[in-house]
């Protein structure tokens, strides 16, 4: 872990800590923790059916912060003290003057043992620290593999549907708790959003 406790000298604690804050701050502003539902193939027309996708959809989880071009080295500082994650970047041709850059964790062994302890100790200053805590709550199910059966799935969409506002977690409960009478249709609906 980079941002190791172990300091020898108080300037550089000093530093560390005014680092830490300006991370959080940052975060607080531009960052994400999501919890998103992906649909798989369905399971009738695969060939084989892979382990975690039992219920028709792949839960993936990610910590992101996103920045445009001209602040790509705030995400490199970013991301060279955490140690972990990639930076991404999304081109972009319409009206906008820069492309956009995202520094990105998805992979959860880095999110259980880097990123959900800095912020469990570190918290978050706005409303993002409420979507932290659903994020780590989703994450410790995942990590015990609730996120592989229905009931676990529907428990994880039902706790993140508040942290992520693109689409509505309620057609996917839905669609798990196989409560339409039109389930295809409203998996199309859903995933449309």
């Amino acid at each position: 872990m980079v941002y190791s406790e172990k300091t020898s000298h108080a300037g550089n604690q000093q530093e560390r800590l005014i680092t830490i804050g300006w991370i959080i701050g940052y975060v607080d502003g531009e960052g994400c923790f999501s919890v998103n539902f992906i649909k798989q193939q369905d399971r009738k027309e695969a060939k084989r059916i892979r382990k975690g996708y039992k219920t028709g959809y792949q839960i993936a989880h990610e910590f992101a912060v996103t920045q445009g071009e001209k602040s790509l080295e705030s995400l490199k500082i970013i991301q060279k003290f955490f140690g972990v994650g990639n930076i991404y970047i999304n081109k972009r041709y319409d009206n906008h003057n820069e492309h956009i850059y995202r520094f990105v964790v998805r992979r959860r062994s880095d999110i259980n043992t880097v990123i959900i302890p800095f912020f469990k100790r570190y918290q978050l200053k706005t409303a993002k620290q409420d979507s932290f805590k659903v994020f780590s709550k989703c994450l410790d199910l995942m990590n015990k593999g609730k996120h592989l059966t229905r009931n676990g799935a529907i428990q994880i969409a039902s706790l993140c549907r508040n942290i992520n506002h693109r689409k509505s977690r309620i057609d996917v409960i839905k669609i798990l708790r196989n409560q339409t009478s039109d389930s295809k249709r409203v998996k199309q609906i859903a995933l449309r959003r």
